[in-house]
């Protein structure tokens, strides 16, 4: 993350993304597949660490990729394989875009940080239940209700934010200078779709 000035000179917090190039690898018409898609390779691979199978399909779009992804459209799609897609053809600043990712992992987590419990009272007889959950239930049931609210492991989940807006595209390294934070710690492997 880091800050962005506009042109009014108000600071706005900012995550640079590097998005691209992608590259078309494949592409599903209702013909072939039952719908239309297109499958997408970004990052670079050592060949080694790729199956064969793997290694014949992407040899088609004159790469070897590190991650594969599928965009469904509900219209056909205009590339072939091979095509690269660059961050300016895509977005432009001003744009509102959702980002999905993995958030980051927490481990195990109580209520109070997990689901927002307020605990207990730090006196009136309480020695070591202050962040206890207290009852978790009706009482007879002899089980714990599916859904209870418990501690567990926390994050690690995929998040979607939604409304974030383009601050600037850099077509030369291929950034995309989003508004505010994205799930996920760095390196992550995020998907930021047009709304």
């Amino acid at each position: 993350m880091t800050q962005v000035f506009d042109e009014h000179g108000r600071v706005h917090p900012a995550t640079i993304i590097l998005a691209g190039p992608v590259t078309v690898t494949q592409v599903k018409t209702v013909d072939t597949d039952g719908y239309h898609a297109a499958q997408i390779g970004f990052g670079v691979q050592k060949e080694h660490r790729v199956t064969k199978p793997r290694l014949g399909h992407m040899k088609k779009a004159g790469g070897i990729f590190k991650y594969l992804r599928e965009e469904r459209t509900l219209v056909p799609i205009e590339t072939k394989v091979g095509d690269a897609l660059n961050v300016a053809d895509v977005f432009q600043p001003g744009d509102t875009v959702q980002v999905s990712a993995i958030s980051k992992g927490k481990g195990f987590q109580g209520v109070i940080k997990r689901h927002g419990f307020h605990g207990g009272p730090r006196t009136h007889g309480n020695k070591h239940a202050e962040r206890s959950p207290g009852s978790i239930g009706a009482g007879g049931v002899q089980r714990v209700l599916k859904g209870t609210r418990m501690g567990g492991r926390m994050g690690g989940d995929r998040v979607t934010f939604r409304n974030v807006t383009v601050l600037a595209v850099d077509k030369e390294q291929n950034q995309l200078i989003l508004k505010g934070s994205v799930p996920g710690r760095r390196g992550t492997l995020v998907e930021v779709r047009g709304v």
